[in-house]
Order: C-alpha cells, then structure tokens, then sequence
C-alpha cells in the first residue's frame, strides 16, 4: 500500500465543483458558536458536495479566520447564506420542497440507521448549539428529528462529528436510491 499525492487524487477545481452536480442536501446550522466547528461544517459539505450551508442565528460566518483554520478554503467552493432566524430559514426550506430534519434526542425521534429517505427527496438537516442544541421551535416545525445511537456514558457528540455521521450515512442512502 502506498499514500496517493496529491495530484494522484484526482479532486476537481473550485470552478468545477461549483457546476457539478450536488448531493441533495442541505446543512443548517442552528447557532453553532465555535467557528472551528462552522468550518469543518464547510470542509465535510465541500467533500459530499452539498447544495449549500444555512448559517443561522449566532452561528459565524466567513470570512473568518478560525473558519477558514478548519475549511482549508472550502468556504470558497461550498455556497453559504446567512439567516438571522433559523426558524424562517427552514421554513423558506420547507416551501422549496425541502424535508427538514433537525438531528436531537427527543421521545420521537428516528434513529439513524432506521431512517430511510424517500426517492428523490430534498433534506436539509438542522445542526444545532454545541450546549443548548436544536432550538424547541426548529424542532417543533422540523418534518422530524433524528438520532444517533451512542453506548457511552457522554450524551452527545461534537456537532463537527455529528456533522460527518449524518451526512456520511445519508449519502450512502441518496446514492443506494440512485442505483
């Protein structure tokens, strides 16, 4: 085994990634404050290719340096928009056909491996506060909440983690429904 360089990944130009086609979903940030976690909010969209981020409420927005010290420039290939209220930026969402699903631990909530999307569905997936979480409005106008098993004795997991899981699981769903 051998580590590919660089060149032998093979990864396209922001300007191609730009026209490509995209993973039909949507990160929403619900006032994440720590902007190392807004990059790699950025990084891990770059590399599924996400529509776009939703950065709402206190949640930081680029160009910032602590953000761009975890993107490594993926705030430049990945379209953001800010939305002071993360309850009308879902909303807007819901108008344009988009399933909003907040990930939060609530008595009804999906577990993720369980949750099956539907063909050719829109999701936006709403990532909330590293302490508070999703805020109850989100999660009362969300289409539903998911969550992820966890076995240890924590009751949480860093939201730049969380971030990884979902969209990591998620893709591999969208693109099973593809084939």
């Amino acid at each position: 085994m051998q580590k590919l360089s660089m060149d032998q990944l093979n990864r396209v130009d922001v300007e191609t990634f730009k026209n490509q086609d995209k993973t039909p979903l949507v990160i929403v940030l619900d006032s994440v404050r720590s902007m190392h976690n807004v990059g790699s909010a950025f990084r891990t969209g770059d590399a599924f290719a996400v529509e776009k981020i939703l950065l709402c409420g206190i949640t930081g927005t680029p160009p910032h340096r602590e953000i761009e010290k975890t993107a490594l420039g993926a705030t430049q290939s990945v379209v953001w928009e800010y939305h002071k209220q993360t309850l009308d930026a879902i909303k807007t969402l819901q108008s344009e056909g988009y399933k909003v699903y907040s990930i939060e631990q609530v008595d009804k909530s999906i577990s993720l491996e369980t949750f099956q999307p539907a063909e050719n569905e829109k999701i936006a997936i709403v990532f909330g506060n590293e302490v508070h979480g999703v805020e109850e409005e989100v999660i009362a106008a969300s289409d539903g909440c998911l969550e992820i098993p966890q076995f240890g004795t924590k009751h949480s997991f860093n939201v730049s983690v969380t971030i990884g899981i979902v969209l990591w699981d998620l893709v591999n769903k969208l693109n099973f429904i593809k084939k």
